[in-house]
């Protein structure tokens, strides 16, 4: 499983909606510029994430996007399987209901099923709260 940009810069521009989060808009632009993102690319990702639900956008000059739910309530899986699909390495573990005629006699899928759980033990338990935790440890770290 290797994840696309799309996923990568999905989760990024959710981050900085979180971290930008002063109660007015974050315009794709400012996002765009921090984040060193097309702002093409970002309208079709922001585009996703508005249809699902996970952002709203506000229109007029000094508009932009929020979050709609708080920072803790979305977690990393949720957000790259919006925009990847299934995060299975392999199909017959998947979510996607797929099955392998060789199943009953296949060792390797014990491999994989454990590949698969792991994943989405890590990505389902981390969420934007903690990316922002994450961000204030490396500002943190700041020295002059």
């Amino acid at each position: 499983m290797k994840i696309s940009t799309k996923g990568r810069y999905a989760l990024r521009l959710m981050l900085d909606l979180a971290l930008y989060n002063t109660g007015d808009p974050v315009s794709l632009k400012d996002i765009a510029k921090r984040q060193e993102i097309s702002e093409k690319y970002l309208e079709q990702i922001i585009a996703i994430l508005n249809k699902a639900g996970f952002v709203r956008s506000i229109r007029g000059a000094q508009g932009g996007y929020v979050l709609r739910k708080e920072p803790k309530e979305y977690t990393v899986g949720d957000i790259l399987r919006l925009t990847e699909g299934s995060l299975a390495p392999v199909a017959c573990v998947g979510d996607d209901g797929d099955t392998c005629d060789r199943e009953k006699d296949c060792v390797t899928v014990r491999v994989w099923s454990m590949l698969n759980d792991a994943i989405n033990n890590v990505v389902d338990n981390l969420t934007l709260e903690d990316l922002i935790a994450w961000e204030a440890e490396k500002a943190d770290q700041y020295v002059i």
